[in-house]
């Protein structure tokens, strides 16, 4: 519930508190006193439009600060994680919204930095604002089917819709893929085919790239190889006065050495290691100038697969693997052609399974919304003249079938009312009294309570063109709401007045020599002078002070009431 709401700067407001408690909050006071700012700074605080026309005059910035209990609301908690807010330990939720001068506005979320938006959705989660059409979700279509299924408990029906529609959306997103594609490849066929048969044709493998070049570097060397490897193989094992017959010739005078001086041993070592190495070197050039070739026709073939390659990579692509992905991928669309016809036959016939099922979920879940808006018609229907709304109103809640199923089911739902007798009704939306859409939503919250997750109600102009009778029906009603959810209502009747648990007075003032608006908490005696000068009249008289006590001894002690209220 809204616990505290800080306003600071704000249009005649300089720097206010207002600390709420459960149950039926009223604010009441003089035509003019500031009731109404104080409603506008909350809208402000939950995501309305700001202007800088709400800065009071001569300040820079104007704040409007919100402390909400949240503490087992698992819905804001989820926002809170989805936005990465850290969540505060007391479980108290502080909203922060500033307007300066020049127009900027900045907004937070315990603390840290965020966005109107933000604010906007975690308001509509926590507060229920009635009585401007901007503030109304009961206009909206999709909040009336909302309600309308909270009252029908279609939970489980309308998620089997949602899984439908889901499961046929996804089919027909892969038909018109897979169609595409197939038209497509049709289209470039022959072209496919080209590109098919000129890369498989090549019969390129990985790496042939670099041996080519290796072999024609080798070939078109070859007279140059068989000199050098020839005349190193001469040089080192040519003759007993080549290179090797020179070093083996060492070996007497390293033994002598080593035999009188031991300590020389790594020298033996170090002309082993080298008269075998010029031993190997040796053998090898031999062999290598034996298998260098000298092939023009071997080479001119090279030359031609090389040319090969360069003009495949010049056409397709960088790398011989870029090629050969070309000529894959054509194959494949190829394939496609060939084979999407079966493949398409098999998504359609998944397809009608799915849109099948969809129209049978789309179907339970119109009975149960048929059956409902009848029997919610008539409960809203019944308690509307107990709201000064007689005359013959009349409620209704109407299904109207779609062209189609949807994720949300066949048909939209499209609240009706009718406020005269003889009259059809016609969409709230077209409801021109602020007090009479907030007395239906009244009347409409009444019976569904318990099943909202929304836990702050905010009523203004609810008592618009009533008094009397029809006032204490509205504010028992009020005050019945209040069971379940925290109700701040903003009222000129006495009879509301003194069914709240809360009542707070709004006056103006003077500080500094400038007007400004405060709030005081009334109990007791002040309660019974300001439900007095509700009344009219001398509100110092007996008469009306008797007849203020009258009407806050017939409404329930708040006290009292408080041990009941379900927060």
């Amino acid at each position: 519930m809204l616990s505290e709401l800080r306003i600071r700067n704000f249009a005649l407001i300089d720097r206010l508190t207002v600390r709420l408690g459960p149950g039926l909050n009223v604010l009441t006071g003089e035509t003019g006193a500031g009731k109404s700012i104080i409603v506008g700074a909350l809208s402000l605080l939950l995501g309305e439009r700001a202007s800088a026309d709400v800065v009071r005059a001569g300040e820079d910035r104007a704040s409007i600060e919100g402390v909400f209990d949240v503490a087992g609301r698992a819905d804001v908690a989820a926002i809170l994680d989805e936005r990465g807010i850290d969540p505060d330990d007391d479980g108290l939720l502080v909203l922060k919204r500033e307007v300066a001068k020049e127009g900027r506005n900045r907004a937070w979320v315990n603390g840290s930095p965020t966005t109107a938006a933000v604010l906007g959705e975690l308001g509509r989660a926590l507060v229920d604002l009635h009585g401007q059409h901007e503030h109304q979700t009961l206009l909206k279509r999709d909040e009336q089917r909302a309600i309308l299924d909270a009252y029908a408990g279609n939970a489980a029906e309308l998620a089997r819709v949602r899984e439908a529609y889901r499961a046929a959306s996804g089919l027909r997103r892969e038909i018109d893929t897979l169609d595409a594609r197939r038209r497509e490849a049709a289209q470039r066929a022959d072209f496919l085919r080209f590109q098919v048969d000129e890369i498989e044709a090549a019969s390129l493998r990985p790496g042939e790239e670099e041996e080519l070049e290796d072999e024609a570097r080798r070939l078109s060397h070859s007279e140059e190889l068989q000199a050098l490897s020839g005349g190193l193989s001469d040089a080192v094992t040519g003759s007993e006065r080549a290179l090797l017959g020179e070093v083996g010739g060492l070996r007497r005078p390293i033994d002598q050495l080593v035999r009188i001086d031991p300590g020389q041993q790594e020298v033996r070592e170090l002309w082993e290691t080298a008269y075998y190495a010029l031993q190997e070197i040796g053998e090898r050039m031999e062999r290598y100038a034996a298998t260098v070739e000298h092939d023009p026709r071997r080479l001119d073939e090279i030359r031609r697969r090389q040319d090969l390659v360069f003009r495949l990579k010049a056409k397709y692509g960088q790398t011989l693997e870029e090629v050969v992905e070309v000529g894959r991928a054509a194959r494949a669309e190829l394939d496609l052609i060939d084979n999407a016809e079966w493949e398409l036959g098999s998504l359609r016939k998944k397809l009608e399974d799915a849109e099948a099922e969809l129209t049978a979920a789309a179907s339970a879940l119109t009975t149960t919304r048929v059956a409902a808006a009848e029997r919610l018609s008539d409960e809203v229907t019944a308690v509307l003249p107990e709201l000064g709304m007689s005359g013959g109103a009349v409620f209704r809640a109407e299904a109207l079938p779609l062209a189609q199923a949807g994720a949300l089911g066949a048909e939209e739902i499209e609240f009706r009312v009718s406020l005269n007798r003889g009259f059809d009704p016609k969409p709230l939306s077209s409801v021109a009294s602020g007090g009479e859409m907030s007395r239906i939503m009244l009347a409409i919250k009444t019976i569904l309570a318990r099943l909202d997750a929304v836990s702050t109600l905010v009523f203004d102009e609810v008592d618009a063109g009533i008094g009397g009778r029809v006032g204490l029906q509205v504010g028992d009603k009020m005050r019945e709401v209040a069971a379940t959810h925290q109700v701040f209502a903003i009222t000129h009747l006495p009879q509301i007045a003194s069914r709240a648990h809360v009542h707070l007075l709004v006056r103006k003032a003077e500080r500094d020599g400038r007007t400004t608006t405060e709030v005081l908490p009334l109990a007791a005696d002040d309660r019974v002078l300001e439900v007095a000068r509700m009344l009219g009249g001398d509100p110092e008289s007996a008469v009306s002070l008797e007849h203020a006590r009258e009407l806050l001894e017939r409404g329930v002690g708040a006290d009292a009431e408080n041990a009941q209220l379900s927060f």
